[in-house]
């Protein structure tokens, strides 16, 4: 275990209370292993030494209260913190009567409970200089907030099964890591966690991408090639971005989600799937299956379970976490050690971040980087958010050259091996074509004369990245 780093054992059951009681104590800079049985819990207090204990009472092999004895005999300086629903007084005297450092019925307060942990963990040990506060090493996400709560139940109830998931939310708001987080706990977690931007793959290599191929299917197809599907068996598939899926590969993915096999690209033979899928979108499904962009059909047989990520804006009392967080992981990536100031903090939590977590991550690192003091207050800040904002207002002209930006692209999206080129043209394009776009007041002619290709080529690329020439008319 690292210097400063505090280590809590929490034995607790319901995997909907253990998620929030995880993130809560993570946020606050402790290293949580959970178990669910006592078993579980006596091997673990055998081999590893634990700043504190949080445990519920009613547990799947037993009393957690009758059998604390055995945790004092294997750890006797350990504080031990109870939970309970049996929320009666004869609860409450059996849970003093052990020497508890402190008993919780449900529902209790959250945050209440992760002081009293620091407290009982505490004692001034583990404690960081400057006041910086280590986030745990488990599931990376990070938030307490009601919005993040109700993914957090929801990852819950589909751990245990193999449903597919539709996991909805803007660009930045974390849809991958959810993804992680459902495989991570699951039933399937030993097994591989394939993601895949569909639309970062050129619509005439997706199926080869997702089915593989066999030798000679197709001019330069000079070996055999397993999919993505194949790599992931036994494990979790994410098609991230599936909105923008080519109607042709929505297609054989609705024949493969329906039949449960695969077959390569030029190949007879199918192939049984073993995998789970979970997809995302940043975009509004309903409208594209209206404009015939999007296989209605498909739409309903990814979306088993959705699950809606808030937008970061909609979730300010996370921000004062998620900084910590990133800037606890910008001193494990070489920066220097910096915190934020309670002035800083709630100029943070007052801006719109339109690039969601994603935009506060990238934030927080320049912030390591540039600020002169250990300790980040609001004039700090202030200079950085402006020359954002002037960025976006401009363009883009305050971010430096394209050299640069090239170089934070690549640090921020590491592309996979042999996707960068799709990867950043798919990137690239968007922008470029907003930029022609409003230069020529939505004006598609002179844009794609602009652009030096095709009015038709253009036309379909807009629709592709769901630009509307008619807001760049109306700006104008």
């Amino acid at each position: 275990m690292e210097t400063g780093r505090m280590s809590v054992l929490l034995v607790e059951d319901d995997m909907s209370i253990a998620i929030v009681i995880t993130a809560a104590l993570e946020s606050e800079g402790f290293e949580v292993t959970h178990c669910q049985t006592i078993e579980e819990r006596d091997r673990l207090l055998s081999e590893q030494s634990f700043q504190a204990m949080v445990t519920d009472v009613m547990l799947p092999d037993g009393d957690g209260i009758e059998t604390i004895g055995r945790v004092h005999s294997l750890r006797p300086d350990m504080p031990v913190l109870i939970l309970s629903a049996q929320n009666t007084l004869d609860t409450a005297v059996r849970a003093t009567d052990t020497g508890a450092f402190e008993y919780f019925p449900k529902p209790f307060d959250i945050d209440e409970l992760a002081r009293t942990v620091r407290q009982a963990a505490g004692g001034g040990q583990g404690h960081v200089p400057n006041g910086e506060e280590p986030m745990g090493d488990g599931l990376p996400l990070v938030g307490r907030s009601p919005a993040m709560q109700s993914v957090f139940r929801m990852i819950t109830r589909v751990m245990r099964n193999d449903l597919t998931v539709l996991i909805l939310g803007e660009s930045g708001t974390g849809k991958e890591l959810v993804a992680e987080a459902i495989h991570q706990l699951g039933n399937r977690r030993t097994g591989p966690f394939i993601a895949v931007n569909t639309a970062a793959i050129p619509a005439e290599l997706i199926e080869s991408e997702l089915f593989g191929h066999e030798k000679g299917a197709f001019t330069g197809a000079v070996a055999r090639h397993v999919g993505k599907f194949e790599q992931a068996a036994g494990g979790t598939l994410f098609l991230d971005e599936i909105g923008d899926m080519p109607q042709q590969a929505q297609t054989r993915l609705l024949r493969a989600l329906q039949s449960g096999r695969i077959r390569r690209v030029g190949g007879r033979d199918e192939i049984l799937l073993d995998v789970r899928i979970i997809a995302a979108t940043n975009k509004d499904l309903e409208p594209e299956i209206a404009a015939g962009r999007f296989r209605e059909d498909l739409y309903y047989r990814l979306n088993v379970v959705p699950i809606h990520m808030p937008p970061l804006r909609d979730r300010p009392e996370d921000i004062d976490a998620l900084a910590r967080h990133f800037l606890q992981h910008a001193v494990n990536e070489g920066l220097p050690r910096r915190q934020l100031t309670q002035e800083a903090t709630d100029l943070l939590r007052r801006q719109p971040w339109r690039g969601n977590v994603r935009e506060l991550k990238n934030f927080i690192y320049r912030l390591a980087l540039l600020a002169r003091e250990d300790a980040i207050d609001a004039e700090s800040v202030l200079p950085l958010l402006a020359s954002d904002r002037q960025g976006l207002e401009g363009g883009g002209r305050a971010g430096g050259d394209i050299a640069g930006a090239i170089s934070q692209w690549l640090s921020d999206e590491r592309p996979a091996s042999g996707t960068i080129y799709a990867t950043a043209m798919a990137a690239f394009e968007r922008p470029l074509f907003a930029a022609v776009l409003a230069q020529t007041g939505g004006n598609q002619l002179r844009a794609a004369q602009a652009l030096g290709i095709n009015r038709n080529t253009l036309r379909k690329r807009l629709s592709e990245l769901s630009l509307d020439p008619e807001e760049f008319a109306r700006r104008s």
